[in-house]
């Protein structure tokens, strides 16, 4: 009875298979990683179907990350239980990468629809505006705290929000207190803060009281921002409001999309009580 012999491809047929080059095949075979199944005395190369897994397999590994060096050490020891614990790592990578590609997603977003936003206010203008609560994460006490002492506040702030995954997006922020405000400490935050829309169980979050705030934007540099509150004020007592506990500020336009300092826009939220 005849037998039928087993069929072989040529380098480049392998290659026209694995879609690849054949100068990546060759390659492969000099540093051990895919050697074909046969190599005659004139030195060609033949690769069995069988090797188109193996292949496939190692072009998975560089595509999730691993160098050719990681996939040699797995290809000299191979075994099923080592293929089953690499592929339990690199699906744990995976889902790692895709939660922080969604993240980075959300983060996009956020970012683009406050700025359409931006886009589509008057700056000029101060408004009375309903809020409902919303939560927020905040930095340690910085009220009264040294320059020195606010850039580690500042960096350990950035640092929580980049380890416990709460950077949302939004601007940082920063809360003063009624007394403070009134006594024209205008910087003198009692803290930064980051919104969460929707927050994360097991962090403490700070909650915003709902309620009226008016609503005014300062244009320019931080030394200047007095002008702004005072137009605020102003307001406040033509439509016979008081200050509330907490204002609020946050900048709408500052070094990412602008160059020069006076063309910063910062939102200044004041809450308010009739």
């Amino acid at each position: 009875m005849k037998q039928d012999k087993p069929r072989y491809f040529t380098t480049a047929e392998f290659a026209k298979l694995c879609k690849v080059n054949k100068q990546t095949l060759i390659y492969y075979d000099n540093i051990g990683l895919l050697s074909p199944m046969i190599k005659n005395a004139k030195g060609y190369r033949y690769y069995s179907i069988h090797q188109l897994e193996l292949f496939n397999v190692i072009d998975l590994f560089k595509d999730l990350g691993m160098s050719l060096n990681e996939i040699q050490e797995y290809t000299k020891k191979k075994s099923p239980e080592l293929f089953l614990s690499l592929m339990y790592r690199q699906k744990a990578e995976v889902t790692k990468r895709r939660e922080a590609a969604e993240r980075n997603e959300r983060i996009l977003e956020t970012k683009i629809a406050l700025l359409e936003q931006a886009s589509n206010l008057n700056f000029n203008e101060i408004t009375l505006e309903y809020f409902p609560e919303s939560k927020l994460y905040l930095s340690r006490d910085i009220k009264d705290i040294t320059e020195d002492n606010f850039v580690e506040v500042v960096s350990d702030f950035i640092d929580e929000l980049f380890l416990n995954q709460l950077d949302t997006g939004y601007p940082i922020g920063g809360i003063t207190m009624r007394e403070q405000v009134l006594n024209g400490e205008f910087t003198n935050y009692m803290y930064l803060y980051m919104e969460q829309p929707h927050p994360k169980g097991g962090y403490p979050f700070f909650e915003t009281v709902k309620g009226d705030f008016l609503i005014g934007y300062h244009i320019g540099e931080e030394r200047t921002i007095d002008c702004t509150y005072n137009r605020l004020f102003d307001e406040m007592v033509r439509l016979k409001l008081s200050l509330g506990k907490y204002v609020f500020e946050e900048y709408i336009y500052d070094t990412v999309v602008k160059n020069r300092e006076g063309d910063y826009v910062t939102k200044i939220k004041l809450h308010v009580v009739r």
